[in-house]
């Protein structure tokens, strides 16, 4: 007979795309659990990490009351490290030419908030753009950017004490909380360096130095050198 069984195909058709659909979203529904599943994980993995971060960030950002001495005539450590070069150096503008280089490194451990030298009042600020090399060379202050602070002693008459912010590799923001005309106390809190820095000490030649290649100092306490 003519015609025989289109109506069966017809319902067969339509069976085949329902069933085709159903499978579909079953599996949508089965994918979506799926990504559902990783994307709580990933986020579970991330808030760890963001955890993570914050703890460091707390640590790194860290800022203790220095315990500053008395005792007069002598100069500060003004960052947190340890000293891996002593020298001589040129610095005409302010010192006046031929000085005594204290280089501290800091590392990502360290307490990076800088601490005064010496009281007194900042008389320079002047900053210079440069390369960021890595803060572990000791030439670096020569290339880096940096912003270098000069300070009258207000301690003893016609003293002037550099300050050098040296940025790094990833150090790459150097924060200066004082300004020139600004004074400051010993020990004074003046700037922050992020991540692993330098920070230069330039001193008068005839300034007697209290430390050594490889000692350990603590910005705003440890007596870096004395004035002669």
């Amino acid at each position: 007979m003519k015609h025989a069984g289109r109506a069966t195909h017809a319902a067969l058709r339509l069976i085949y795309w329902t069933l085709f659909v159903l499978l579909a979203l079953m599996m949508a529904g089965v994918l979506a659990r799926f990504l559902a599943d990783v994307v709580f994980q990933v986020a579970g993995a991330l808030v760890a990490l963001w955890v993570l971060f914050v703890l460091f960030c707390l640590y790194f950002f860290r800022d203790p009351n220095p315990d500053v001495p008395n005792t007069p005539g002598m100069i500060l450590a003004a960052g947190h490290g340890k000293v891996d070069a002593i020298d001589e150096v040129d610095e005409p503008e302010f010192m006046g030419g031929r000085c005594r280089r204290i280089s501290v490194f800091l590392s990502v451990f360290d307490i990076h908030v800088q601490n005064a030298p010496t009281a007194g009042r900042i008389v320079l600020a002047r900053h210079t753009p440069g390369r960021f090399l890595n803060a572990m060379r000791a030439d670096s202050a020569v290339y880096n950017e940096n912003l270098f602070l000069g300070i009258e002693s207000s301690e003893v008459p016609d003293r002037k004490v550099g300050v050098r912010l040296i940025a790094g590799v990833i150090a790459r923001r150097i924060v200066p909380w004082v300004q020139t005309g600004d004074t400051v106390a010993r020990g004074e809190r003046i700037s922050l360096i992020q991540f692993g820095s330098r920070v230069d000490v330039l001193l008068p030649l005839s300034a007697r130095l209290l430390v050594e290649v490889g000692d350990t100092v603590c910005g705003g306490e440890t007596l870096l050198a004395q004035w002669d």
